[in-house]
């Protein structure tokens, strides 16, 4: 199974550099472990299918969450690339992370 290739916003690189040196660590061997197969859990992936919901429209981006930190990460998938683009890395603060994901995500094509 080949890896896919990792990008990131500017803003996520900025979330990424929020947390500390082991919160970080434990954030990017997350996202390495699931760049080996980012697919939706229904297609045998690791990731988490986002929609529409609170009216936050996530349609076509997955989540990884890390429960013992309590960070959920929001990704997009650019398959004819085998690209995985992570859009935010944030602590669970009920829907809050979905609405900076879905901010990020206006205005631009996915």
């Amino acid at each position: 199974m080949s890896e896919w290739k990792v990008f990131y916003t500017p803003e996520a690189r900025e979330d990424i550099l929020s947390f500390d040196k082991s919160q970080r660590n434990q954030i990017l061997k997350a996202i390495d472990r699931v760049s080996e197969n980012p697919l939706p859990d229904t297609e045998g992936g690791y990731g988490k299918p986002l929609g529409n919901r609170k009216s936050i429209n996530l349609a076509g981006c997955l989540k990884i969450k890390l429960r013992r930190l309590g960070v959920r990460i929001v990704y997009h998938l650019e398959r004819t690339e085998k690209g995985m683009e992570i859009i935010v890395v944030g602590i669970r603060a009920d829907d809050e992370v979905y609405r900076i994901a879905a901010e990020r995500l206006k205005g631009r094509k996915t």
